[in-house]
């Protein structure tokens, strides 16, 4: 596995839960989250080179890849980006980084953006990669949302169903736009065991329950009393892809950020929804400069 033996692992103990982190490097701290349905591991090309100037810590979210899985509750909270959040500067303040730089993608991209809402003193900087706030993909959707974004409305289902599907062919959802990559069997497979686990995949399921109800309560909240993230913040987006083409009279997926964070800028990039893991060297260019800036 190209690079991995330069990483070290552990698990990091916070309440009422335990964290799989991966670390390389040394220097000011940056915390890459992923997302759906990938685990720490999709940043295994772009980690070494952010590695070179910084120390980097690659986070399994709760119930994702080798963390743990609380249980929920009937209000889907424990999976709500602002629990996933709290967990996560949690586990940056135990390893000894109060404040750190944020990059997230996918559902990772939603705990960092709720993260830099709720915990500004934390998060020096804020990248989130490929997605728009949740209430506003919400309030844009329509019969094409509901086509391209098929496991918000899939998995956000009452249990058992999205549960019974993914069990049911774990491997399935590497097979589809949302989640091809031009990995190997060895990284599949590694991906793939999230899903062969009932309580995983419950926990997945439950953050996509709570990202239908109680994450909009909280961007709702957010959004009435104009609560902005202040820091620098860089939006990546796929080219052609779904952020690219659906939001052109919102000033595109910028148009839409702007709204929540003033600093934000960014462009599309090329390698579809999964650009960080297909194409990191682009990735590690813009990431670059914005450390940098």
């Amino acid at each position: 596995m190209a690079g991995q033996a330069t990483f070290g692992s552990s698990l990091v103990e916070v309440s009422g839960n335990t964290i799989f982190v991966r670390r390389y490097g040394k220097g000011p701290a940056i915390l890459l989250v992923h997302g759906f349905p990938r685990t720490s591991l999709m940043w295994r090309f772009l980690t070494p080179k952010l590695a070179e100037t910084h120390t980097v810590i690659c986070a399994d979210l709760r119930a994702y890849g080798r963390s743990g899985i609380p249980a929920s509750t009937d209000d889907h909270f424990p999976y709500s980006k602002r629990a996933m959040a709290k967990e996560l500067v949690d586990v940056m303040n135990k390893l000894g980084f109060p404040s750190f730089t944020l990059i997230g993608h996918d559902r990772g991209g939603r705990v960092s953006y709720r993260m830099a809402l709720d915990h500004p003193k934390n998060i020096e900087r804020l990248a989130v990669f490929d997605v728009i706030p949740i209430y506003e993909a919400w309030n844009r959707s329509d019969a094409r949302f509901a086509q391209t974004y098929w496991p918000w409305i899939l998995l956000s289902q009452k249990n058992p169903l999205p549960e019974s599907y993914l069990l049911g062919a774990p491997e399935a959802v590497f097979h589809n736009p949302f989640g091809q990559g031009s990995f190997g069997p060895e990284i599949l497979d590694e991906y793939v065991s999230t899903y062969r686990d009932p309580a995983r995949v419950h926990g997945i399921c439950e953050e996509y329950r709570a990202a239908a109800t109680i994450d909009v309560e909280h961007d709702r909240a957010d959004k009435e009393v104009s609560n902005r993230i202040e820091c620098p913040m860089l939006h990546l987006w796929a080219e052609g892809g779904p952020l690219d083409t659906f939001y052109g009279k919102d000033g595109g997926p910028l148009g839409i950020w702007r709204q929540w964070a003033p600093q934000a800028h960014g462009n599309a990039m090329k390698g579809g929804h999964f650009f960080p893991e297909e194409n990191p060297d682009d990735t590690f260019v813009q990431v670059k400069q914005f450390l940098s800036a």
